[in-house]
């Protein structure tokens, strides 16, 4: 197995790219996820499970941690510019503040923000898209920390600090949904693996194996739980992903409601495109 694409997402919930490199930390690719919005009214940090037009925006670093954000009519707007949330708030109709990670480790940025108000069950239902007739999630998947906190202290993330996915699991996919538009930026993955002809969804079988990237000395990285995925896999993406509820139908009836892995650092340093991923255990 090769490593074929890094995937690193400057601001949560928006498009990102890939990079040829990139350094992993015990928090995951270093870069990634480092800004987020925060809902002035909802409150807490809030993705596009709640938000979900901030899919329609997409985001680059131009220097450090400064980002250029490309707002859905193409203009674009910076991190650092005075006018940021007025502009994001503007073309998302949601009033929204632009967070950086915080650097002396606050825990009340992660905490949660008041639930709806309404049923919670239903609103469990809203967030990961099922229908009256589908089961929620498996939720021994996520981290026991989310039930306090928005994503895990000192991340940006929704569980845990990768998602990996397959080669072979983006062509099931496009055989499985011709009508579909499955672009693999629909599925935000961290890292894309190569797994040449293996048919089907090989990641599926991959919890608790550990993998090292590169020679000997390279990241570590342990595979967890498959993923369930959420109502974001339905939403329409910037660059011509169109809305499609087809596509977690299909997860959920026919993938058990997975789709790619968790897997968390283990022994950090570099990764490339290219780098070969293999199993120790």
């Amino acid at each position: 197995m090769r490593l074929h694409e890094i995937w690193r997402y400057p601001v949560k919930s928006m498009v990102g790219g890939t990079v040829e490199s990139a350094e992993l930390s015990v928090l995951g690719i270093v870069g990634d996820r480092h800004w987020a919005v925060r809902s002035q009214e909802l409150g807490g940090i809030r993705g596009a499970k709640r938000i979900g037009d901030l899919m329609k925006f997409s985001a680059a670093y131009t220097d450090g941690t400064r980002v250029q954000i490309t707002l859905p009519d193409g203009s674009t707007v910076h991190s650092d510019d005075a006018d940021v949330d007025a502009r994001i708030s503007t073309a998302l109709g949601h009033r929204v503040a632009l967070e950086s990670l915080p650097a002396d480790g606050n825990l009340d940025h992660f905490r949660r923000g008041p639930g709806g108000g309404g049923d919670p069950v239903q609103e469990l239902r809203d967030i990961f898209g099922r229908e009256a007739d589908e089961p929620l999630p498996d939720f021994s998947a996520f981290p026991p920390e989310v039930v306090e906190f928005e994503s895990p202290p000192g991340t940006h993330y929704d569980c845990w600090p990768l998602l990996v996915m397959t080669t072979s699991a983006v062509r099931s996919l496009a055989a499985a949904l011709p009508g579909s538009n499955t672009d693999i930026r629909r599925f935000r993955p961290s890292l894309v693996v190569d797994t040449g002809d293996d048919a089907g969804h090989p990641e599926f079988s991959w919890t608790g194996r550990t993998a090292v990237i590169g020679g000997d000395s390279g990241p570590l990285i342990e595979f967890l739980k498959p993923c369930p995925r959420c109502v974001m896999t339905t939403r329409e993406v910037a660059g011509g992903i169109p809305a499609d509820k087809q596509v977690l139908r299909h997860i959920v009836r026919d993938l058990d409601q997975n789709l790619g892995v968790y897997a968390r650092i283990t022994r950090p340093g570099p990764v490339r495109t290219g780098d070969e991923v293999r199993f120790i255990q």
